[in-house]
């Protein structure tokens, strides 16, 4: 079975002699559980894991019964050492607050439980972590899979993950692709919006919401203002709530929207989104066309290798701390700037989606970019560009 880095890091996390709380947050469906097991099966520690995403109604009392089962099993481990692992834990009301409770009694009462929380809201851990649990917690981020893990684990080509996407729980399923489709949609698609959004957040107008993804989708790669937008919705409502749920769509790994780059925050605030999907298999299985009928047409191609090319930028920012912008005026466009460290770096992706620009060159006048790259045409390949960290563009 292929294993992910994040293994590695939690199993020197649990090698060490103090107490923690790890906190593992990604989208569903990308092996936070899986790396678990194979954790345990790595390390010769007591556990016990629980999953509050298969409980009615999870809230404080349930986490605390979950907390004292962990007590009283470390009680006759030898090690005096004990692994507590709880899933779905933004499920739980008031979870952050009974977890410091709960965490600080085992302080005072010097038992050695580590503990590691998953969750697939983005939103609602960071909100919690950062209202209670400060000073207490680490936190590692499991994004959708890359080119390399998807090559590695089922020996994918380049087209093919562009395509599919990284979702390994679908990758046996791409020979039929009508059933991978129906996958994705279902257990995929509908499960984060209905569990990780609908039923976590405010939303008053869920249809939209939803109506919203399926633009963003279709979009993807390019830049929508939201008046436009509600324009070709029925029930638009306001851009204030588009923009809303545009986020909670981003935080449960579905869809984001990248800002405008300028020189200041409220320029880049007030900005058109550039619609980006965080896995690709997003717009493709929502898409009437299959694999080799799109590859045919080099115009839909090209958009869906310039969404992979985003996808990558957009996953590893996640973990490596840089912003993903797009940058325009008037008629001129650079597809990606990347900030890191106050330094920027411009990427023109050339496809079968379009061939021209004059962007970069007004790009690098106004702002003297570190680098700036061309991926495709006579740059560096879009194939091999799935192969680096983006860090390494700086």
């Amino acid at each position: 079975m292929y294993e992910r880095s994040h293994l590695k890091l939690l199993t020197e996390r649990m090698n060490e002699p103090r107490r923690f709380i790890q906190v593992l947050m990604g989208p569903r469906q990308v092996g936070k559980t899986t790396v678990i097991s194979q954790l345990l099966q790595h390390n010769d520690v007591h556990s016990h894991f629980v999953s509050a995403d298969s409980v009615l109604i999870s809230d404080a009392f349930w986490l605390e019964q979950q907390w004292e089962i962990a007590r009283l099993k470390i009680k006759p481990s030898p090690k005096k050492e004990f692994l507590l692992i709880i899933d779905e834990i933004q499920k739980i009301g008031n979870w952050s607050e009974k977890v410091k409770l709960l965490w600080d009694a085992d302080t005072r009462e010097q038992r050695n439980i580590k503990v590691i929380l998953l969750g697939s809201s983005r939103l609602l851990l960071q909100q919690g972590l950062t209202e209670s649990l400060a000073g207490r917690f680490e936190t590692i981020y499991m994004g959708h899979w890359s080119y390399e893990e998807m090559h590695t684990a089922f020996h994918w080509s380049t087209d093919q993950y562009a395509w599919f996407g990284g979702y390994p729980g679908s990758a046996e399923l791409i020979d039929d692709e009508k059933r991978w489709k129906s996958y994705v949609t279902n257990s995929l698609i509908e499960t984060s919006i209905n569990r990780d959004i609908l039923m976590l957040s405010r939303v008053a107008k869920p249809a939209l919401m939803k109506v919203l993804f399926e633009l963003g989708c279709h979009y993807s790669g390019q830049i929508l203002s939201f008046t436009k937008i509600m324009g070709q919705l029925q029930d638009a409502g306001n851009t204030t709530t588009l923009s809303h749920y545009l986020n909670l769509l981003d935080t449960a790994g579905l869809l984001a929207g990248f800002e405008k780059y300028a020189a200041d925050i409220i320029r880049k605030k007030s900005s058109s989104p550039k619609f980006q999907v965080h896995n690709t298999a997003l717009i493709s299985a929502q898409r009437a066309e299959n694999f080799l009928q799109i590859k045919s047409d080099p115009t839909e191609w090209g958009r869906i290798v310039e969404s992979a090319v985003g996808t990558h930028l957009l996953n590893n920012s996640l973990s490596e701390n840089y912003k993903v912008y797009y940058w325009r005026d008037r008629d001129q466009e650079v597809d990606f700037v990347v900030e890191y460290k106050n330094q920027i770096v411009g990427i023109e992706v050339k496809s079968g989606a379009k061939q021209s620009s004059s962007g970069m060159a007004a790009f690098q006048k106004q702002f003297q970019p570190k680098k700036i790259y061309l991926i495709g045409d006579t740059g560096l390949p879009w194939q091999e560009f799935l192969r680096i960290n983006p860090i390494e563009l700086f």
